[in-house]
C-alpha cells in the first residue's frame, strides 16, 4: 500500500453540543467531509459563505414572468391569435426582465 500524503494525526475531544454546532457549519459551508472541513478552518481559519438570497428572488420573479410568457404564447400557438393587449403585456415582460437583470447585485 502507497504512503499515505497525511500521516500525522490530530485528535481532539469535544462536547456533544459543539459536535452538532461544528456538524452545522460543516453543511452551513456545503462541506461533505469532517476532515476536509475541519483542516480548512485550522489553516485558514474561516470559511466564506456567499448569500444567494437577491439572485434567488430575482430568479423567482424571471420564473413567474417565464410562466406567463409561456401560458401567451401557448394560447397564441394553439389559436393564432394574439390580441394587442396581450402583445402589450408580453412588451411589459421583457422590459420587466430587462430591468431585473440590470439591477442584478453581480454588476
Amino acid at each position: 500500500m502507497a504512503e499515505r500524503k497525511r500521516n500525522k494525526e490530530i485528535h481532539f475531544y469535544v462536547t456533544e453540543e459543539e459536535r452538532k454546532l461544528i456538524r452545522r457549519k460543516m453543511i452551513e459551508s456545503k462541506t461533505k467531509n469532517m476532515g476536509a472541513y475541519l483542516r480548512k478552518m485550522a489553516i485558514d481559519g474561516y470559511i466564506v459563505n456567499t448569500d444567494t438570497t437577491p439572485l434567488k428572488k430575482q430568479y423567482e420573479e424571471m420564473h413567474k414572468i417565464g410562466v406567463n410568457i409561456n401560458q401567451i404564447a401557448k394560447k397564441v400557438n394553439t389559436t393564432g391569435d394574439l390580441y394587442p393587449e396581450e402583445m402589450q403585456e408580453l412588451k411589459e415582460m421583457v422590459k420587466e426582465i430587462w430591468h431585473i437583470l440590470k439591477s442584478s447585485p453581480l454588476k
